[in-house]
């Protein structure tokens, strides 16, 4: 039972990305996550706003969950392109653990 490899993700569905400017006093989030709802879809999960405050909240409604991770996918390839990036701490977390053993 232990002794099965770890299955990294394809297709993510939860992202945290930072945009810290120290010169600009810059220090923003934005989280994404996919989950799906009780009538068979899937909703993503948008939340962004200063690092410390509690941000904003926006869902947006799919039909299935490949949808949902295919509007994740293309607002993240957004975001990156405005300088946000994956946090250090937590840039692939499940690699971390394997080295580990």
């Amino acid at each position: 039972m232990f002794d099965q490899p770890v299955q990294l993700e394809v297709f993510p569905t939860d992202l945290h990305l930072r945009r810290i400017d120290p010169a600009c006093n810059m220090r923003r989030f934005y989280r994404l996550s996919v989950q799906r709802d009780l009538f068979g879809g899937a909703c993503l999960i948008r939340e962004w706003g200063r690092i410390g405050n509690r941000g904003q909240v926006m869902i947006e409604t799919h039909d299935d969950e490949g949808k949902a991770i295919t509007a994740l996918m293309k607002l993240a390839a957004v975001k990156r392109k405005r300088g946000y990036a994956l946090p250090p701490a937590t840039a692939l977390p499940e690699v971390r653990k394997l080295k580990q053993r």
